[in-house]
């Protein structure tokens, strides 16, 4: 089992470093720079599974790839803000109508500023997207290219203890921001096989949950390298053991199989990015045969 692995998924980035993962299916995990590389690495066969935010699998069943959802973690409604100066005199989401913003397009962050933009009665027209890709985002806010930055972990702890940007929305109040994994259906994961993904994840989440401050010094000690990495720069490190246990405790790392809930949240989120112009059709996402057996 080809197990892709990016620096955001910190369920799956802990899953490469943790004793005994995934044994079961002889996994070889493969690193990448980013969630929004998932897709054409299922399509190419480079990975049989995938974890990301909320978006990909919409963008790749968009493009007619035929995603299989496996399983999501909980809620993490602490994963996200956005972000302004402290002394902009934006507000709130209201008065972001003609700002720049910061953030990585395609990515939940987009279906944050759309939810968030929604509740003031706008739309992402009326704001200018920024692709952060590479760039320092904290930087282009500081120094003024964007007026507003949407961030998330492990940056947006560090930007929280910061008296130089203040957020002007938080993730739990617009979306429920999940993990989400998943593949294709034409990788043909057996049911066997996605049952023991499931059981994998939620038994390395419960271990995560039980020893936050071992799951810290793993992300501390950096996820570089390794058979299979294609991530170019290697691990987006840095940050130090304390600072990735208040990550680590400020979520909830427990995964359950894919239902009829967590799908209805997807359509829900296909039917919000199609009604402000980011999708140009619409879909109906349903649950594979496969994950309800």
């Amino acid at each position: 089992m080809r197990i892709g692995v990016h620096p955001n998924n910190l369920h799956l980035r802990l899953a490469r470093l943790w004793p005994g993962a995934f044994a079961e299916l002889q996994p070889v995990f493969v690193s990448y720079a980013e969630g929004r590389d998932t897709a054409a690495l299922l399509e190419s066969g480079d990975i049989n599974l995938g974890g990301t935010g909320s978006t990909p699998p919409i963008e790749a069943d968009m493009r007619g790839l035929g995603v299989e959802y496996i399983a999501a973690s909980a809620p993490r409604p602490a994963n996200g803000a956005i972000f302004v100066r402290s002394d902009s005199p934006i507000g709130s989401v209201a008065e972001l109508k003609g700002r720049r913003i910061s953030l990585i397009d395609g990515s939940f962050h987009t279906y944050l500023l759309a939810r968030s933009l929604e509740g003031e009665g706008m739309s992402l027209p009326d704001v200018e997207r920024v692709e952060s890709g590479a760039r320092d985002a904290l930087a282009d806010l500081l120094e003024g290219r964007v007026d507003a930055w949407v961030a998330m972990s492990p940056r947006l702890e560090k930007a929280l203890e910061r008296d130089d940007v203040r957020p002007i929305v938080r993730c739990g109040a617009a979306i429920p921001n999940r993990s989400l994994f998943w593949t294709l259906q034409r990788n043909g994961l057996s049911a066997a096989e996605i049952r023991a993904i499931v059981s994998e994840l939620s038994r390395i989440g419960t271990e995560i949950a039980a020893d936050p401050r071992a799951a810290a010094r793993l992300l501390a000690s950096g996820d570089r390298g390794g058979s299979g990495d294609r991530s170019g720069s290697g691990d987006r490190g840095g940050t130090d053991i304390d600072a990735w246990e208040k990550v680590v405790r400020s979520r909830d790392f427990t995964v359950v199989p894919i239902n009829d809930e967590i799908i209805a949240e997807q359509q829900e989120e296909a039917d919000t990015l199609l009604r402000h112009g980011h999708f140009d059709t619409p879909i109906v996402l349903k649950r594979s045969l496969e994950t309800t057996k």
